[in-house]
């Protein structure tokens, strides 16, 4: 930012903009990196539509409602997708292989240095591939972003990672003791069910704070977000591997071990980048896991999500498949070092 460019003035300003273009520039080049790259890699470049029957059907994810307005003039609730993944999943059940798309999506309640509200999303999937595949594409990006934007590291801040570096993978339980020493899964069952008495004595032990009404879930997000992801990506990139099943409600459990999942997360200078999945295509058991979500965000918000019953009725037909999501304006963001994810939009939200 030059020192005449009062940092309060629109983003449409002409000395804004021009401060602006050059991370913007960057951001046109790491796309079109990773799309040619995804083209030799033999992808299909697919664009899901936004609006869909459900915005999705995870607790603590929120959706923009609309409504569509047929030619008889009556109304039906729709929402702007918070993922393109029921779109891209049907697809899969369609006969498509490998596929991929940037697309805008929405989610409320989301707002910071990190989060906007619309923000763009690369997601791929993969037929017949493990998930493991997927953590190395990711860094692939992640290398690819780096060289776009003529930088030797990722950085957020003062943290920093590089992409050229051995990527860690480690597990969620070995996290947890790693770096709060919690032993995760003495609060988890052999059929996958959770104690959150169990994990609370934990969160009491090493002075933790808790509400008195906080789940097993909730617990587990803060031991995330206050002991362990300030240690992810911290001068290589971190792929955190077997999430509990309990907290991936779209992977398939790992096989002979039902208290985890094939879910992973891929993190740089602390901050999440990517979500992956090696993915669940029995629908009954979806239909279950999403019931017991919106059970959920009917306990804590007060409202439900419908569920998308042509996705349903799609996991029927869809093959085994991995597939992950990537926040594409924070890998932009740790590429070019900007400090806010409105610095690598075109057109920040209002």
């Amino acid at each position: 930012m030059k020192p005449d460019t009062p940092v309060d003035d629109p983003w449409w300003t002409p000395a804004r903009h021009a401060d602006r273009r050059p991370l913007l520039l960057t951001r046109n080049r790491i796309q079109a990196a990773i799309r040619g790259w995804l083209a030799t890699e033999g992808f299909t470049e697919v664009d899901p539509a936004a609006l869909a029957a459900s915005p999705g059907n995870e607790a603590h994810l929120h959706g923009f409602a609309t409504e569509a307005i047929g030619n008889d003039g009556l109304g039906r609730q729709m929402y702007l997708h918070t993922s393109p993944e029921f779109a891209m999943k049907k697809l899969l059940a369609a006969g498509e292989t490998r596929i991929h798309a940037f697309s805008h999506v929405w989610r409320n309640r989301e707002r910071g240095a990190l989060h906007s509200p619309e923000f763009t999303m690369l997601e791929w999937y993969r037929v017949g591939e493990g998930y493991e595949v997927l953590m190395q594409d990711t860094v692939t990006f992640l290398r690819l972003a780096a060289e776009a934007a003529g930088a030797l590291v990722l950085r957020f801040r003062d943290r920093t990672c590089d992409p050229e570096a051995e990527p860690e993978r480690i597990s969620v339980a070995e996290a947890f003791q790693t770096y709060a020493g919690v032993d995760l899964l003495a609060s988890i069952a052999p059929d996958g069910t959770t104690d959150a008495a169990r994990l609370g004595a934990e969160l009491d032990r090493i002075g933790l704070r808790r509400a008195a009404d906080d789940t097993w879930s909730d617990m587990l997000s803060r031991v995330l977000s206050e002991k362990v992801e300030p240690h992810l990506g911290l001068g290589r990139i971190t792929v955190l591997d077997h999430y509990p099943s309990a907290e991936a409600a779209l992977a398939r459990k790992v096989p002979g071990n039902a208290r985890i999942a094939e879910r992973f997360e891929v993190y740089a200078c602390g901050v999440e980048l990517a979500n992956g999945f090696g993915e669940l295509t029995d629908p009954a058991e979806q239909r279950r896991r999403f019931e017991a979500e919106m059970d959920e965000k009917a306990r804590v918000y007060g409202l439900r999500y419908p569920l998308d019953e042509d996705f349903l009725a799609a996991l029927a037909l869809m093959p085994p498949a991995a597939g992950i999501a990537m926040g594409f304006d924070r890998v932009v963001m740790l590429a070019t070092g900007a400090p806010r994810i409105d610095d690598v939009l075109w057109t920040p939200v209002p």
